[in-house]
């Protein structure tokens, strides 16, 4: 009977970390700044200065990246952030988008 080394394998597998999610936060016009600022940096961790460039941008472009994590994370900041939002009666959403 012969016994294979691991020098004679020939084949690697290689394995994929998971997979990543953006969650997107979406513009509205009525839900405030500063709740969107305390939504980032609450719940997404942002700094004040990066909560304020996010905000900016989904003012701006009605859209912006609020933070990027495995699924189940993603989906969980999505749930908090909208259970915050429609707790203080605010129209703000989150979405979320697989990165390629």
């Amino acid at each position: 009977m012969s016994q294979t080394s691991p020098q004679d394998l020939s084949e690697t597998t290689k394995l994929r970390g998971p997979g990543k999610y953006n969650v997107i936060m979406l513009n509205d016009d009525s839900t405030p700044m500063d709740f969107v600022i305390n939504v980032l940096t609450g719940v997404f961790g942002h700094t004040a200065d990066s909560a304020k460039v996010v905000m900016l941008e989904v003012h701006e472009k009605g859209r912006s990246i609020a933070g990027n994590y495995s699924y189940e994370v993603a989906e969980q900041k999505c749930i908090e952030t909208i259970t915050d939002a429609r707790r203080n009666a605010f129209p703000l959403d989150v979405t979320i988008e697989k990165v390629d």
